[in-house]
């Protein structure tokens, strides 16, 4: 599958056009087949007798992997050409590893699908980056990535709310099969995607660069890293979503645990409800975002994503009620869905020419995913350990340091996060 990163010939309109529409459909099947039984995991194994401790620690595991394959599967995304067969056999294995779970329920087989999962999720997140990326270059990149990620957060909605739905009449096992039904969609829209259309240099930010190709494939993965490393903006932008995810990773999860285990809602609707409230506010937050990206540039839209949190963890500890998951899930749609857009397009712009875009993004997931993945293991055994209200206020504090990080790197990371100057007229020809 290895390849060489070449110019594809020109795309006509009509199959950039064709490009983005997949694209689009692309997002919101995809949606529900990379979460899978996903944010329904652990009430399930809470009701087969698992405790808080234990479901953190495997949720942690799967973590770890995705955090450790991140880097590589962007340098993989980086080199190949085969960016639409990377999408259906990562999504094929993702289906394939949330059924093994509806089969048993030991730890070593709930560990193992959770370690597939995040490896999966690590290779599609690069690879659909890439791709749009290569289909509407540098200038178009903000404002498709924006609708693609509201795209995205529709399929989540309507996921979730078929998942909870589905849960409560037919039992939990309907979830798994949704996620095949989503599974098999999301291949059918990434196979609609003409190859053309997908310029390969553009995809791994080489745009306008012609000539440099086989030197920029000498310096592989290493250069990669040195990119990063001499990348200050880079590397405050990556300790801060650290912080931040340390801290968010296990709220959703813990949330549902204590509603549901004070005996204040259905397991199945209840979550379905948490994931469908946030998701229907990322979908507005992230064409925010697209918009306050092209005028005022992405500074502004990270500090409000990080203010979110503490906020989040201090009415999530107040408040372990039913209708708490209104403000609670509202908070997270903020904090995620401004997120989904400006960092995959910072990122974007701070490698643009490096050719090492995708190893970018995945350096980003995998510190992402160094906070998500000790998240879970740390909230849980608060929550077990202190309850679940004082869990939440130290989970939301986290990202208190990632607020001090962008204030006080403001002088930075102002210029660095400078406007797009795409202000979506592109996408509304």
């Amino acid at each position: 599958m290895a390849t060489r990163a070449m110019a594809s010939p020109a795309a006509s309109s009509d199959e950039t056009k064709r490009a983005k529409g997949a694209l689009q459909a692309l997002n919101f099947f995809m949606a529900d087949m990379q979460a899978g039984i996903g944010p329904f995991l652990g009430v399930f194994l809470q009701q087969k007798g698992w405790t808080a401790g234990p479901i953190g620690t495997v949720m942690t595991a799967g973590g770890v992997a995705g955090m450790i394959m991140t880097v590589p599967a962007g340098a993989f995304i980086d080199h190949t050409e085969k960016k639409r067969l990377v999408v259906i056999v990562t999504g094929i294995c993702t289906v394939m590893a949330s059924f093994l779970i509806l089969l048993s329920q030991s730890g070593l087989v709930v560990t193992v699908s959770q370690v597939a999962t995040a490896i999966a999720g690590a290779a599609i997140g690069p690879a659909v980056t890439g791709m749009t990326l290569g289909i509407v270059r540098q200038n178009g990149f903000n404002a498709q990535n924006g609708r693609n990620q509201a795209w995205n957060h529709a399929g989540n909605m309507v996921g979730a709310g078929l998942s909870g739905y589905l849960g409560w009449k037919f039992g939990m096992p309907a979830i798994f099969y949704l996620a095949a039904v989503f599974g098999v969609l999301a291949i059918i829209a990434v196979l609609t995607i003409p190859e053309k259309a997908i310029d390969h240099r553009a995809a791994r930010g080489l745009e306008g660069k012609a000539g440099k190709g086989e030197k920029d494939e000498k310096g592989g993965q290493a250069e990669g890293f040195k990119t990063l490393l001499r990348n200050k903006p880079m590397l405050i932008l990556a300790a801060s979503l650290a912080c931040f995810h340390l801290g968010n990773g296990a709220m959703l999860p813990l949330y549902g645990l204590a509603v549901v285990g004070a005996g204040k809602g259905n397991a199945a609707l209840f979550v379905a409800e948490t994931v469908m409230v946030a998701q229907a506010v990322m979908i507005v937050t992230a064409l925010i975002a697209m918009r306050m990206a092209a005028g005022r540039g992405y500074w502004l839209v990270m500090l409000i994503s990080f203010a979110a949190l503490p906020l989040r963890g201090m009415l999530a500890g107040t408040f372990i009620e039913h209708w708490g998951v209104w403000p609670v899930q509202a908070l997270d749609g903020i904090g995620a869905g401004l997120q989904s857009v400006a960092v995959p397009g910072l990122v974007a712009c701070l490698l643009n020419g490096t050719g090492r875009v995708n190893v970018g993004q995945g350096a980003v997931m995998t510190i992402q995913g160094l906070g998500a993945s000790l998240s879970p293991a740390i909230g849980g055994w608060l929550a077990q350990e202190l309850g679940y209200h004082v869990a939440f206020y130290i989970l939301g504090s986290f990202a208190l340091i990632s607020v001090g990080l962008w204030v006080g790197f403001a002088g930075t990371l102002r210029p660095a996060c400078a406007g797009t100057g795409d202000d979506g007229a592109e996408e509304r020809s």
